[in-house]
């Protein structure tokens, strides 16, 4: 009987079933992955491209396209994202499009950084010229605000004379907030295709050799290969909902005003739960956010100086000064250097003026409720009328509030006359005629 051989003995076969179980992942994998970003940049989205560019490195992925339409974004993510770009095995090009898209400010710097930048018609970029915000919310001053400039073109310079590209422009981009159409960036050698979608760029960049950030090239095969889409988690979509500066705002607004309610009539429970709720996520938010304590502290003074009006009789001056606080404070709360990534005033102004009005509502409840007369106990029996069952003089008994009481008059009272009671003391009330 022949003896019987094994596939793990070395064979032929054996070798080539080895070496299929080892390439097949390799196979498997899409070699073009597709990221799309068509928001600010901040750190979701920063998360979002370098996650993707890691996953490209770990499948070995031919390329990694970046699809781009953002109005700029936050500095640190910014650069936290270009040095994953330089720095990545897998080359990565940037496409602006659709038509109608841009990549300015931020997303000029991360388009440029990549090994290949292309536009769609009727796009733009640059605008680049950094916005530097004070602790207070206010502009830089001279001083601050030339060296960060200085900074941004320095590092835009160093970007573009190693991917080859016009310095001069790159840099007009930043300190002269220049921008550029598609056709402007390609006659001046500042971008290296124009094409119509994603399709169309893979199809050009097929056999290309780009030049890498570090100085090597590379020969892109990308004919015939399969191109996966990278969505956003649901993690990263959830923060990127609630990164929204106006829903960030509506979330502290209710939340305040959830928990203002719910210390104002204790026991309600409900809405301090859903208050808790939303000020944790509007605090959330506020991580990825960049946060002026100014504006946040002016809208706790707001809430503040809203229940001082209760217990202080400032004749609504409380209450307007809180207002005031309010608006200043939402206007400053988000010190961005995008308006896209700060509160709208047109919309902040109905939302101050919409919880204010509800908070003014609740004050005038509880104003009321403390200006009101008791009915029960010493306090509410005092003032009560009643009628003198016996002669008083000084003492008797009297009939008031339902009830027969012990009574003393300073002034003598005959049977049947009507009193009214101006003190309790014990079982025991002091009335005087009406």
């Amino acid at each position: 009987m022949p003896p019987v051989r094994s596939y793990n003995e070395g064979t032929v076969k054996g070798k080539i079933l080895l070496a299929f179980v080892l390439l097949a992942p390799l196979c498997a994998s899409a070699q073009v992955i597709k990221i799309t970003v068509n928001a600010p940049i901040h750190p979701v989205t920063s998360e979002y491209i370098v996650q993707a560019i890691d996953q490209a490195d770990r499948d070995r992925a031919d390329l990694v396209l970046l699809t781009l339409d953002t109005p700029g974004g936050l500095d640190s993510s910014m650069r936290e994202i270009i040095s994953k770009i330089v720095n990545a095995r897998t080359p990565v090009a940037a496409f602006v499009g659709p038509g109608g898209a841009r990549a300015a400010s931020a997303g000029f710097f991360i388009a440029l950084a990549c090994d290949v930048f292309a536009m769609a018609p009727g796009t733009s970029t640059g605008a680049a010229h950094p916005v530097g915000l004070s602790l207070t919310g206010q502009n830089m001053d001279e001083t601050m605000a030339e060296k960060v400039t200085n900074d941004a073109a320095a590092f835009i310079r160093s970007i573009a004379e190693k991917r080859g590209r016009n310095v001069r422009m790159a840099e007009d981009a930043v300190r002269k907030s220049l921008s550029y159409t598609e056709q402007e960036a390609l006659a001046g050698g500042l971008i290296d295709f124009v094409v119509n979608s994603p399709a169309e760029l893979i199809a050009r960049l097929g056999g290309r050799t780009v030049k890498r950030f570090d100085g090597t090239t590379l020969t892109l095969a990308l004919v015939g290969k399969p191109v996966a889409e990278r969505p956003l988690t649901f993690r990263q979509r959830f923060l990127l909902t609630i990164a929204n500066p106006n829903l960030a705002f509506i979330l502290l607004m209710i939340g305040l005003l959830g928990l203002y309610f719910e210390f104002s009539h204790p026991g309600a429970i409900l809405p301090g739960v859903l208050g808790g709720i939303c000020l944790l996520l509007a605090v959330f938010a506020f991580q990825i956010l960049p946060i002026n304590y100014v504006g946040l502290g002016l809208i706790l003074l707001a809430i503040i100086l809203f229940i001082l009006e209760i217990k202080v009789q400032s004749f609504g001056m409380l209450a307007v000064g809180g207002i005031i606080a309010m608006v200043i404070g939402a206007l400053m709360l988000i010190k961005a250097p995008i308006p896209e990534m700060r509160p709208s005033l047109m919309f902040v102004l109905p939302v101050v003026i919409a919880v204010s009005a509800i908070v003014l509502f609740l004050v005038t409840l509880v104003f009321k409720a403390h200006a009101r007369k008791a009915v029960t106990g010493r306090e509410g029996m005092i003032g009560e009328i009643g009628t003198a069952r016996t002669d008083l003089s000084p003492a008797g008994t009297v009939f008031v509030h339902g009830e027969l009481w012990e009574a003393e008059s300073e002034t003598p009272i005959r049977a049947g006359e009507p009193v009214k009671v101006l003190d309790v003391r014990g079982l025991r009330i002091r009335v005087s005629k009406v």
